[in-house]
């Protein structure tokens, strides 16, 4: 017996209405829009992102995969404002043929995302697509009035500080693709898992007010992005490598190349915490990786010079000439 399919709205009642039954402004799902308000003292934080097929992600990944790197890619820009997450919504371009176990992976994966970083569906829209899988989320947060965390903010005479680890993502690109033999089996696991499942620092960025004096985090690579951070602050920025912080998987794969170590530093899906702090809020910040059991780690400074500018040293202090700086769609 040929069960039929569901439909737009059957695949929104089965799949999604249960993702929006713990937010009352979704309304259940039920009108054009959700309606919600701003609690007093706080100001409303919007960011959206989206993920292509064959571009963010690789068409046979694991439902329950995109859907984790969908939710962690915009949570880690609530982080990076300083704000705690509220919902989000939802927009979905399909092809028709896609099986609705798909979506039920998709929906479940969502599910796990909502539970563990307290963020709820308040709605969006479901479309047909003759292209790649395309998935857009625009989620809310929540920061105190006026105390955003800005990317403008850097003074030269800051440090630059990272959360976690870089350049995993990287790795995990290449050797999905192929192009990367990491005989160790665990290493190559671990490496894929911050490729599918970046770690957005819930716990730091909103901790990060009153310390931090420009933040953004690390999507398009370590170089670019400081470039970026110090573009919009009218300054320059000195990187040592032999500071950032490499995981032991990392380090392994990298094995003194520095071919593999320029590709950490520039090729992005970190989705770590970039930021600028004063000297004088190194005590402070050691404490807040202590209580956050995230590590931060100081990798150079701001300096006068052209605004966007980024000298890259190596290990003895000498320049990394790169061949790249990061990632740009176009």
């Amino acid at each position: 017996m040929t069960i039929p399919p569901l439909g737009e709205f059957g695949r929104i009642t089965r799949f999604f209405k249960p993702l929006a039954a713990g937010f009352p402004g979704a309304r259940g799902l039920r009108d054009d829009a959700a309606v919600f308000g701003v609690p007093e003292g706080r100001e409303l934080v919007v960011t959206t992102d989206a993920i292509v097929a064959g571009v963010h992600f690789f068409p046979d990944d694991a439902p329950a995969d995109i859907a984790a790197k969908l939710m962690r890619s915009n949570l880690s820009d609530l982080a990076a404002m300083g704000a705690e997450p509220l919902a989000y919504t939802l927009v979905t371009a399909l092809p028709r043929g896609l099986d609705e176990s798909w979506l039920e992976g998709f929906a479940a994966g969502l599910g796990e995302e909502q539970r563990q970083f307290g963020i709820a569906l308040a709605g969006g829209d479901s479309v047909s697509t003759t292209g790649p899988i395309t998935l857009s989320v625009t989620a809310f947060g929540l920061v105190p009035t006026g105390r955003a965390l800005p990317r403008w903010g850097g003074r030269p005479g800051d440090r630059v500080f990272v959360t976690g680890c870089i350049g995993d993502a990287a790795l995990g690109l290449e050797i999905a693709y192929g192009r990367l033999d990491i005989p160790d089996e665990e290493t190559g696991a671990q490496l894929l898992r911050r490729l599918r499942r970046p770690d957005p620092r819930m716990t730091v960025g909103p901790r990060l007010i009153g310390l931090a004096s420009g933040a953004m985090d690390v999507s398009d690579g370590l170089v670019a992005d400081l470039g970026h951070l110090c573009e919009e602050s009218g300054c320059a920025a000195l990187l040592r490598t032999g500071m950032v912080p490499l995981s032991d998987a990392a380090r392994d794969a990298i094995d003194g190349d520095p071919a593999r170590l320029a590709l950490a530093i520039t090729g992005g899906d970190d989705y770590e915490l970039l930021f600028t702090a004063p000297p004088s809020a190194r005590d402070a910040l050691a404490a807040l990786a202590a209580h956050s059991g995230v590590a931060i780690t100081e990798i150079g400074e701001l300096t006068p010079g052209l605004p966007g500018e980024v000298t890259v040293l190596d290990g003895a202090g000498a320049s990394l000439p790169l061949t790249r700086r990061g990632w740009d769609h176009f």
